[in-house]
């Protein structure tokens, strides 16, 4: 696995360390800096080698291979040997501040408010501990020596030329009666290129075919290059194989050559480009430039200028397995080549298989021919290679063993069938093939979850941390590559800003990394059968157990994945924690799982514990000891009612994970402000009581992105200091601020109501004193700029909602839900938000009028003609980008009135959207709607006058039965100002729409 990044991260700790202790003076035990200074001298020579092996790509001879094995494994070791000692340097701080006994098996609490936790030097800890440390690190030197020395013994030559990869050289002919399958993609392909040009389009046209390697892109493109109608629609046509790396020089005497027949005798890049303008100029030309790699555009700009100047209606067909190849090259279109049918590679595989003699005496094979289809997934490549590993073979008993047999293990088949994909792995940094390799452990056709995936490279070190850009985003830089490279597919798209969040592989690019992964990469369904596997370099493992658990997983000690899941049991073992300790990644499942035991802390090195654990309620107080995790997972722990108290001590914490129906938790304990590196919060209850997490806590966890919902606010005792919780979330995207707690608000949804009793037994004053308090609080609660979107409800107790931030800060907000407030009889003026495209008001009983408050703009004639004047009579736009507009449940709502003329008697304009006069400028209202529904309001009489210069397209009108007679006796008579609108639904059974602000809707009536 990519050794080249194995050294990386552990190189920086060592020298880290060695200038500590060097600055410091500090001896933490007599000898063992020194130790630590001589790994420190190895390490130079030691990556030098890696690089080596890295360059020559494949190593070939199974002594080098073993030599390498070992030296890795010693890498993996002197990684948790120098990990142990920086956690118990951690731990001894803590103790430290807290005035206690050193001791690294003692319960410690965080102080810090700082992301990068590294203790000072100074802090000692017990002797026992630095002893054996010392003592591990000497053995390590000693071994490592004996390893280096060792390389004479088997004869590796760090001084031989490194290994050049065989890149394939196509030409541009080929049997097109062998082509089958593609016939759709030719007949696109043709389209675009036999198509007139324009004197608009770009210049030159670029079209590329994009697709993981064994698609079958060049064939595709050998098609049209000799196609019929190809060859006499242009004037010249040149086939140049670009490859790896992008010679410039190389490239431009290839196109002259392949117009002249010979190549040409300049040596300079702008003669070479002289020649082929002269060449190309004002002709019409097809160029081919099959398998480009290149990504940087400077190598591309001068052949750019140079083609432009051939005639309209020149193209260039490009093939490359990177999309980021085809934007740079500004294609257009990009045709993403797809996978084949099973028929179509049956077809193939008997086409050559049977070379055309297909007779009766096979036919008893073409069950199995069509299962070993199957295996190809859809790649003609791998039809091809297995078509011809099966000529001659005619017997049934030899096509079983293909049918039963992975095709990457067949003989003579790895290098033609996975060949193909070492290419574009050997484009990958080493870091990347690292977080390519580990997708081995999952199982074929895994959906992996982009943000899940990326979690895990940093848990197990992939993501070098000490960069500037951080782990987050260099993983998803990674994941893009990866996907650029066609490794991933099947992408899933977020709805709002096009992200991936999720993807698959392909099973044959599975294959490729399984092959690369086989002796550290474990996958096993265990039902109690015997396991002959030696597992004492595994460091990946996926483990099914239905009954009894395997004591052959106590021999992967250096294990640094497991994912666990127990099918029937109950228990996890405490022996798992006293053998696996080199975990860095732990994932548990299993329905029936109640309880984790206290001996998880003995996984000091763990970055990710992710629990599957429907049942479990609460999590033990150990696992605040695992001071190095990063992302604690219990999505999926839908009972869990109890975070340990002493959560504030996982200082290195950036993601705590809750299931989108959100726990049971009722309170977090104090000390979840400690947590400053956190970037995932997506849930945060206000309890009550002294030793509960308060609001306020909020305020230091300012890298927290994403989403955020706060239920309980109407908990809050000290609400004075509120003003900073929010605001400085530069990174939130979501807020939802529900006044009552998670519980209350789930039996709402179940229409278990309480608290009738309670809330008439109240006097007015206390009634009072809520309202205000609640006021008080939403305008305390000013969120960060940059939301995008807003819920507030549950139960709100005010009557006016005018917070001086809902009006003025929140400029990038598309999405609002104002709901479930009971006392609430205005609307806030929500008119001048300027990217505003969703609006939900529902179950907001005692609101009875919206009117000029709500459009956000005072109608004063003096403050007309002076907005005149200061927008020198430019319009004024009311929700500028509003598109859809929702009214539920406004049980009074009575009155729905826009902008008026002082004297209502008066003939208005043609426009209610446009007032004019010389004093004032013209007012536009909502120019972009196109949805607007309204259900449960009974009172509502009329709609406004300035919809009907709105240009909606839908409008939904239910359980209003005064809307609903007035629309009865004709829209075109009675009703003009909503005549214009082409689809309207009157008396329909009404579709709640709440829920669409949020992606784990409870119910229909509310945005859970």
């Amino acid at each position: 696995m990519a050794a080249d990044a194995l050294l990386t991260d552990l190189s920086k700790q060592l020298a880290s360390i060695a200038f500590q202790l060097a600055k410091q003076e500090i001896k933490l035990l007599v000898g063992v800096d020194e130790e630590v200074q001589k790994l420190q001298d190895k390490l130079g020579f030691i990556k030098a080698m890696l690089d080596d092996a890295e360059k020559r790509h494949a190593v070939k001879r199974d002594t080098e291979k073993l030599w390498l094995e070992q030296l890795q494994d010693k890498y993996y070791e002197m990684d948790d040997v120098l990990d142990t000692w920086s956690t118990a340097r951690i731990k001894a701080e803590i103790e430290k501040e807290e005035g206690k006994p050193a001791d690294i098996t003692a319960p410690a609490v965080v102080k810090k408010k700082v992301c990068s936790f590294f203790p000072s030097p100074s802090c000692c800890f017990n002797l026992p501990l630095r002893h054996d440390l010392g003592h591990k690190i000497k053995k390590l030197n000693e071994k490592l020596d004996e390893i280096l020395n060792d390389r004479e013994k088997y004869g590796i030559d760090f001084n031989r030329q490194p290994e050049v990869v065989e890149r394939p050289r196509t030409t541009s002919f080929v049997d097109e009666s062998d082509i089958i399958g593609r016939d759709t993609y030719r007949d696109d392909l043709l389209s675009v290129l036999l198509g007139e040009g324009s004197p608009k389009e770009r210049k030159p046209h670029v079209i590329s075919l994009v697709g993981m390697g064994g698609l079958g892109k060049t064939t595709l493109a050998q098609i049209a290059y000799n196609h019929s109608e190809v060859k006499a629609h242009f004037d010249k046509r040149m086939w140049v194989c670009v490859s790896d790396p992008f010679d410039q020089c190389k490239v431009a005497k290839a196109i002259i050559e392949s117009l002249e027949g010979q190549s040409p005798s300049a040596t300079e890049l702008q003669s070479l480009l002289d020649k082929l303008y002269s060449l190309i100029g004002g002709k019409r030309f097809f160029l081919v430039l099959d398998d480009v790699w290149t990504e940087d555009s400077t190598k591309w700009e001068p052949f750019r200028n140079a083609l432009k100047y051939g005639a309209e209606g020149s193209r260039i067909l490009v093939t490359t397995r990177k999309t980021r190849v085809a934007n740079m090259m500004e294609s257009s279109p990009i045709i993403n080549l797809g996978v084949l049918s099973s028929d179509v590679c049956w077809l193939i595989i008997k086409k050559i298989a049977f070379s055309d003699d297909y007779g009766e005496q096979y036919r008893d094979l073409e069950d199995m021919g069509k299962q070993l289809a199957n295996k190809c997934q859809g790649l003609p490549l791998a039809a091809k290679i297995l078509g011809s590993y099966l000529r001659g073979k005619m017997s049934k008993k030899e096509w079983e063993k293909v049918l039963h047999n992975d095709l990457w293990k067949l003989e003579d088949i790895e290098n033609g069938l996975l060949g193909p994909f070492f290419l574009s792995y050997y484009e990958l940094s080493p870091s990347e093939k690292q977080c390519f390799l580990f997708c081995a452990v999952f199982p074929k056709d895994y959906q992996f979850n982009k943000f899940e995936l990326i979690i895990n490279w940093m848990a197990q070190g992939y993501i070098n941390s000490k960069e500037n850009m951080e782990m987050e985003e260099k993983g998803e830089h990674y994941f893009e590559n990866l996907a650029m490279h066609s490794f991933f597919q099947d992408f899933e798209k977020d709805e709002n800003d096009g992200k991936i969040v999720s993807c698959k592989m392909h099973d044959i690019v599975h294959d490729f990394a399984e092959s690369m992964a086989k002796d550290v990469c474990f996958k096993i369904n265990y039902s109690g059968d015997k396991v002959e596997k030696d597992f004492k370099r595994a460091r990946h493992f996926s483990l099914i157990v239905k009954e009894t658990f395997p004591e052959f997983v106590y021999e992967a000690k250096n294990l640094r994945f497991l994912n666990l899941d127990f099918i029937s049991s109950p228990i996890v073992q405490p022996k798992l924690f006293d053998h696996l300790t080199c975990l860095r990644t732990l994932h548990l499942e299993g329905r029936s799982i109640l309880e984790l035991p206290n001996e998880v802390e003995k996984l000091i090195h763990l970055r990710l514990l992710k629990l599957s654990c429907e049942e479990i309620k609460e999590l033990p107080e150990s696992i605040c000891n695992l001071c190095n995790l990063q992302s604690l997972d219990a999505s999926k722990c839908e009972e869990l009612e109890k975070l340990p108290q002493g959560i504030g001590k996982l200082v290195n914490l950036r993601h705590l994970l809750f299931g989108n129906g959100k726990p049971k938790i009722k309170s977090f304990s104090k000390g979840i402000g400690r947590l400053t590196c956190l970037k995932t919060l997506t849930y945060f209850p206000v309890g009550k009581g002294e030793e509960i997490c308060k609001l306020g806590e909020l305020e230091y966890l300012n890298h927290i992105q994403g989403e955020l919902w706060i239920f309980g606010l109407n908990n809050m005792v000290d609400f004075g200091a509120i003003e900073n919780t929010l605001k400085k979330k530069n990174h939130l995207r979501h807020l939802f601020l529900y006044f009552n707690t998670l519980e209350e608000v789930k039996r709402f949804v179940k229409g278990e109501e309480e608290k009738e009793e309670e809330e008439e037994e109240e006097t007015e004053e206390e009634r009072r004193r809520k309202m205000e308090k609640d006021v008080a609080i939403l305008n305390a609660l000013e969120p960060p700029p940059c939301l995008e979107s807003l819920v507030i409800g549950f139960f709100y107790k005010g009557t006016t909602m005018y917070p001086n931030w809902m009006m003025s800060k929140l400029t990038y907000l598309k999405r609002l839900f104002i709901g479930y407030c009971p006392n609430l009889k205005l609307l806030p003026s929500l008119g001048k938000l300027p990217l505003l495209e969703e609006l939900y008001i529902q179950f907001n009983p005692k609101i009875r009028k919206v009117g000029d408050e709500f459009l956000g703009i005072d109608i004063e004639e003096e403050e007309l003609s002076e907005s005149s004047k200061n927008n020198n009579n430019k319009d004024i736009i009311i929700f500028p980008n509003l598109r859809s507009l929702t009214f539920d449940e406004l049980e009074e709502w009575e009155e729905w009135t826009g902008i008026e003329d002082e004297d209502e008697e008066e003939e208005k304009d043609n426009s209610a959207n446009a007032f004019v006069t010389n004093n004032t400028p013209n007012i536009k209202i909502m120019p972009l709607l196109q949805s607007l529904d309204i259900g449960g309001c009974g009172n509502l009489k009329c709609l406004p006058d300035y919809l009907r210069n709105t240009p909606l397209q839908e409008l939904k009108i239910g359980r209003c039965p005064i809307l609903e007679q007035r629309c009865e006796r004709g829209i075109g008579d009675s009703w003009p100002n909503i005549s214009h609108i082409p689809n309207i639904k009157i008396g329909y059974k009404y579709v709640q729409i709440a829920g669409q602000l949020g992606d784990s809707a409870d119910s229909e009536c509310c945005p859970m």
